[in-house]
């Protein structure tokens, strides 16, 4: 994973930075989201609960947000007081607009599971927690089948 944001700056829920190494070795989701999608807002605590209790028992697991909100402000909101305890793209990060592009992001919220090569393991996993995620592991151990 830190080869596909290597340079990139990630913040943690307390807005510091970290370094993208941190992601060696984990299994990625990048959720695309924004604090005034209504849908989103709705997925949002979905995510946070499945990732909570995948957590637990894989702490290889990580989400990253990437934001589609207007300001800086608004984005640092909604990843403060909505999202759980995972990083974020910080508001103006060219990144963000390669990611869009790359993995075709037309709607929000969207998440994709991807390798630390950048490739798609989950295209709709937003769609799969929604559906199967009040069984995390089952569905944690669907993607793996997947992701070897």
């Amino acid at each position: 994973m830190s080869e596909l944001l290597a340079g990139v700056k990630l913040m943690d829920q307390d807005l510091e930075p970290v370094d993208p190494e941190v992601l060696k070795g984990k299994v990625v989701g990048l959720y695309f989201s924004a604090g005034w999608c209504p849908p989103c807002r709705q997925f949002t605590p979905k995510l946070k609960r499945f990732y909570e209790e995948i957590k637990k028992t894989h702490p290889e697991f990580e989400v990253i947000f990437v934001s589609r909100d207007k300001e800086s402000q608004d984005l640092n909101e909604y990843f403060a007081e909505h999202m759980g305890s995972w990083l974020a793209i910080p508001f103006g990060e060219p990144k963000i607009q390669e990611l869009l592009a790359q993995y075709e992001v037309k709607t929000i919220p969207s998440m994709r599971i991807i390798k630390p090569n950048g490739d798609v393991v989950v295209q709709d996993a937003r769609t799969e927690i929604q559906e199967k995620g009040s069984d995390p592991e089952a569905l944690w151990e669907e993607w793996l089948a997947f992701y070897e």
